[in-house]
């Protein structure tokens, strides 16, 4: 028993210093792509939830984006994806990647 805590503890460390994720910019920090992508994004689905978080550390390369609406119903994952992707196409030709979660 002492050997498997031994060898499972480091492990365990590790994982913790890897998991965290540092929490999402108050909106008053957010940047300019970041602004512009939330205009578009409200003005196109009116959604009822719209995060969006610069996961690139601030330097507006990367995005992940959360997004809830009506719009979205009855499309499958891929169409919700796309019809997002279009609507943001110019910001997502200037930065390195997005990640999307759409729901309804």
């Amino acid at each position: 028993m002492y050997s498997l805590r031994r060898c499972v503890q480091p492990a365990l460390r590790s994982v913790r210093r890897f998991s965290d994720v540092p929490p999402p910019p108050p909106p008053s920090e957010s940047t300019g792509k970041e602004q512009i992508i939330h205009k578009k994004l409200m003005e196109r689905f009116s959604p009822s939830h719209l995060q969006i978080f610069d996961a690139s550390g601030g330097c507006g390369t990367f995005f992940a984006i959360s997004i809830a609406s009506q719009e979205f119903k009855g499309l499958s994952m891929v169409k919700q994806h796309q019809l997002v992707t279009r609507t943001i196409k110019e910001e997502i030709e200037e930065i390195h990647g997005v990640q999307l979660k759409t729901s309804i």
